[in-house]
């Protein structure tokens, strides 16, 4: 039996659990991102098993068509957008899930908070060149400033008692909030473009899906005070990517941190990197060695599992 493992791009993958426990499985992986479908299905021909990384990769409909020997996919965390679950079952692939951790993301927000808020990013680049002043930004603090949280789940409440410990007043919203909630996080449940209009540092943590894609836009956009900053390590879709370059290349807002695109790997010649107000970094937020650990070590116990004939963590949410 073959196992592949997909977008592995720190060539990391097989050592943070042990493979070789899978007797007859050989295990090998793939660095590089595979776009085209056709490629990949020649590469991934007579494969009975596929390890995903996160959603790197989409599992179509058309890709399961040319992948006959499929059998068990493996993703790592519990949500995966990317795959055809509905296909999955028509092509009878089992899919399964793994553990994952919320801190990377949290503490990958607040580096991006951080960055932003003291000029980490060009001030480092700054200090390197002699001929340039010893300081040449201020920052800006955030004891007594305001974060505004979109999505107070997981990731979002754990944010927001970071923002406790920096003496910040926390707002909190999503769409089915309840002040109760919001109080047992340390924040105050306001309307959304209260939120916008209040914040001196907006950050993201809703789910994608239908009721939330492109929840942040022009009209949210424009609410934010110029000075504030947008810090996105959820999902891309959540805002609208034309809106928010319109944003930063008008001085709208101050800035906006990334860790999410519409397009991943994003292309060199996108304009959001073109712009010197933008911290922009390649979707590190769960990219950790616990992280990691977790993912690989329960993706072989999943294949294990399937192999004995009883799944585990196997995913059929079709919604």
């Amino acid at each position: 039996m073959h196992c592949v493992i997909l977008d592995d791009y720190q060539g990391v993958a097989t050592t943070y659990a042990d493979w070789s426990t899978l007797d007859g499985v050989t295990v090998s992986a793939v660095q590089d991102h595979v776009a085209d479908e056709d490629v990949l299905a020649d590469l991934l021909e007579g494969v009975e098993v596929l390890v995903l990384m996160r959603e790197r990769t989409p599992l179509t409909r058309t890709l399961l068509g040319l992948l006959p020997s499929l059998r068990l996919v493996v993703t790592t965390g519990m949500r995966n957008a990317s795959i055809d679950l509905e296909a999955c079952r028509d092509y009878d692939v089992t899919v399964c899930g793994t553990g994952s951790l919320a801190t990377p993301t949290v503490e990958l927000t607040w580096a991006l908070i951080l960055a932003l808020s003291r000029h980490l990013v060009a001030e480092s680049e700054l200090f390197a060149d002699a001929s340039t002043p010893w300081q040449s930004t201020v920052g800006t603090d955030l004891a007594g400033a305001t974060l505004g949280l979109v999505g107070l789940g997981r990731i979002g409440g754990r944010v927001a008692r970071v923002a406790r410990a920096f003496d910040m007043e926390v707002l909190a919203w999503s769409p089915h909030l309840t002040e109760e909630r919001a109080a047992a996080a340390g924040a105050r449940l306001v309307p959304k473009a209260e939120l916008f209009a209040g914040s001196d540092v907006v950050s993201l943590h809703l789910v994608l899906a239908d009721a939330t894609r492109g929840i942040v836009g022009a009209p949210e956009l424009a609410a934010m005070r110029s000075t504030a900053y947008l810090v996105n390590t959820a999902r891309a879709g959540l805002v609208d990517t034309g809106a928010l370059l319109d944003a930063l290349r008008s001085g709208g807002i101050a800035g906006a941190g990334l860790d999410v695109y519409d397009v991943e790997p994003l292309p060199g010649e996108h304009p959001l990197l073109e712009l010197d107000n933008v911290l922009a970094v390649p979707h590190l937020g769960y990219v950790t060695e616990g992280n990691y650990r977790t993912f690989f070590t329960e993706a072989v116990e999943d294949v294990a599992a399937w192999i004995a004939g009883s799944p585990v963590r196997v995913l059929t949410d079709l919604s």
